[in-house]
Order: structure tokens, then C-alpha cells, then sequence
């Protein structure tokens, strides 16, 4: 009996193995085939050194963007469709084929900081585990409760894509540890009824929010152990009057600097919105956060965009998601040229 249990104990501790080889092998293939490619540039920057953002940053930001992207597809996939209509493996290839990209584009920047690389490595792995675990079930047990219950969309089905859709929302501004889970539980076992589809629903989903919940629970008390990463930056804008930079919401006049004036913004896709509204008024940009260099993305109809550094299918949408690297002094004229550029990436 003990050699019997040994025996498996063996086979499953292989196994595990196997398993997480499997998910770091992707970090090996970025760390060692996708090395930042060019030497460091050289400038002088017109922000003090305490106003500055490892450039590089603006590129390894688009990793954690793309698992907010992919929520979001996820969502317009199940919004008619089912989970298993969802291509999982696609959503992760992409997300390490982007950041071998930019891996290599880093050289002029300096490369990559270890704390934001090991940041991309860890959420990457996590993302990975998530979504096979997620496409393992769907497609085998979930594809077969959806064939069981026929075309029509039973009301968790039709729930937990309103859930998805509100949940990519959230993420585009706040991170997600910081979701209520634990209220998406509540409200699908209300909604649920006694179809069998609904019943494996609230089992599958149930399951999945109360694991989240618990590692949102983890990951929110390390943040708050280690602190939270800046909520602002400042950028040197020209072309604009101190008066009207004081007029957009959020926005902090800090002075004349060079041949502009130093603002403080907030980051994220609330920035995006602002230097769209300043570009449109006429606004330039000269530096941010004390770097020339910046990524955006745009989605368009066509499956290739000159000058983009990486183009991705997006599922569920039918185009694709382009990343642009620009000289930030030319920021300004994109943004005017494309209307309404998916997000600029800050550092």
C-alpha cells in the first residue's frame, strides 16, 4: 500500500512538474531569444529626474493591457457566442509573441528594470494558468452543457456576459484585485434558475469568482504592504495657454518649462482622453515623464497599419489592434490624424 501511494505521489509530483515548465517556458523563450536589440539614447531631459518614468515602460505596460483587452473580447465573444467559441490559446500566444516585440524594441529605452520585467513574467504566467485552466473546462464540460441546452442563451449565460463586459470596463482605469467578486456570486445565484445549464453555470462561474476573490484578497495586501505605483505624471505641453491646461478636468499647472508648460495628469485611459482633447485643440507635446519615446495602439478594419510595431486580431470585434511607437513631439499629430486613438500607453 505505501509503495501504491508513492508511487502516485511520484506521478503527480512529475506531473506538477511537467505542468510548470510548461508555463515558464515561455518566460525562457522571452528572456532568452527576445533580448532589447539597439544601444541606450542619449538626451537631456526637461523634467527634474523626480518627475521621471523608465521609458521603457510605455512599451511593458501593453502586456497588462492586453489581459485587460482580453477580458474585453472575451466578453463581446460570449456576448452572442459561448465561452468555448472563445480562442483562449490565441489570446495567450499573443500576449508573449507582444511582449517578445517590445522586449527587442526596449535597446534604445535601456531595456527593461527587473522589478517591471519580473511584473510582466508574473502576470503573464498567471494569465496563462488562467486561461488554460478556463479553456480546459469550457471546452470539454462547459461545450457540453451549451450543446445540451440549445441555442438560446439560458440567464446566466446571458449574466455572466453582462458581468464580463462590466468587469473590462473596470479594469481600463482600477486594477483588479480591487473587484467586488464576491458580489458577482451573489447576484448570479439570485438569477439562477433551475435549467440545467444555469446549474452548471453558477458552478463553473461560482467556483472561478470565490478562487479570485480569495487571491484578490492576497494580492490587494501586498500592494498595500509594498504601495501603490503613482496615480499622476507630468508632462511639458506647448502650443496651449497655462488658463485653457488648467481648464481640463484633472489637470494641475505647474509652470513654464523650456519652450512649454509643465502639467501634472492623471495616467491611465484617463490620460488618453485628455491628450486626445489637447492634441485637438492644438496642444503639442514636448516630453512626458521626462521621455521622447511613447506607444499607442488603434484598432482598425485592416489587418495591417504602416508603421505599427505589432498587429493583433482582436476576437469577437473582427479588426485588429495595432501598437505604434512615436516620437512623443509627434503624438500630438497622430492622435489628430487617427480621431480617436484605443489608448496611449504611459510609463
Amino acid at each position: 500500500m505505501i509503495r501504491w501511494v508513492l508511487r502516485w505521489l511520484g506521478r503527480l509530483a512529475l506531473l506538477v512538474l511537467v505542468l510548470a515548465l510548461l508555463l515558464l517556458a515561455p518566460v525562457g523563450y522571452v528572456e532568452t531569444m527576445c533580448r532589447p536589440e539597439g544601444a541606450p539614447d542619449t538626451r537631456t531631459a526637461l523634467l527634474p529626474p523626480e518627475h521621471h518614468r523608465a521609458e521603457a515602460r510605455t512599451l511593458l505596460t501593453y502586456p497588462e493591457w492586453h489581459i485587460v483587452h482580453a477580458y474585453d473580447d472575451y466578453a463581446k465573444v460570449i456576448a452572442k457566442g459561448d465561452p468555448h467559441d472563445y480562442g483562449f490559446a490565441r489570446a495567450i500566444t499573443q500576449y508573449w509573441s507582444s511582449l517578445c516585440t517590445l522586449s527587442r524594441r526596449s535597446g534604445p529605452m535601456g531595456g527593461v528594470d527587473t522589478p517591471t520585467k519580473q511584473l510582466v513574467y508574473v502576470i503573464g504566467v498567471s494569465f496563462t494558468a488562467e486561461l488554460a485552466m478556463k479553456a480546459l473546462y469550457e471546452e470539454t464540460v462547459g461545450r457540453l452543457f451549451a450543446w445540451l441546452r440549445g441555442a438560446e442563451h439560458s440567464p446566466l449565460d446571458a449574466l455572466s456576459a453582462e458581468q464580463a463586459a462590466a468587469y473590462a470596463t473596470f479594469l481600463q482605469q482600477t486594477p483588479w484585485y480591487r473587484w467586488d467578486f464576491r458580489a458577482d456570486i451573489a447576484v448570479l445565484r439570485a438569477a439562477k434558475t433551475d435549467t440545467l445549464r444555469d446549474r452548471e453555470r453558477m458552478l463553473a462561474l461560482g467556483g472561478e469568482f470565490a478562487a479570485k476573490a480569495a487571491y484578490a484578497g492576497v494580492i490587494a495586501q501586498a500592494v498595500a504592504a509594498t504601495g501603490y505605483d503613482e496615480l499622476t505624471l507630468h508632462i511639458v505641453v506647448g502650443g496651449l495657454t497655462a488658463e485653457r491646461l488648467a481648464s481640463y478636468p484633472g489637470v494641475k499647472v505647474i509652470g513654464p518649462l523650456g519652450d512649454g508648460i509643465e502639467i501634472e495628469t492623471p495616467r491611465y485611459r484617463e490620460l488618453t482622453r485628455l491628450l486626445e482633447r489637447m492634441a485637438a485643440d492644438g496642444g503639442v507635446f514636448l516630453e512626458i515623464a521626462g521621455n521622447d519615446d511613447i506607444l499607442f495602439t488603434v484598432t482598425s478594419p485592416e489587418p495591417v497599419l504602416p508603421g505599427a510595431i505589432a498587429s493583433l486580431p482582436r476576437q469577437g470585434y473582427g479588426d485588429t489592434r495595432h501598437l505604434v511607437l512615436v516620437k512623443v513631439t509627434a503624438l500630438a499629430d497622430r492622435l489628430r490624424a487617427l480621431g480617436q486613438v484605443e489608448h496611449v500607453h504611459d510609463y
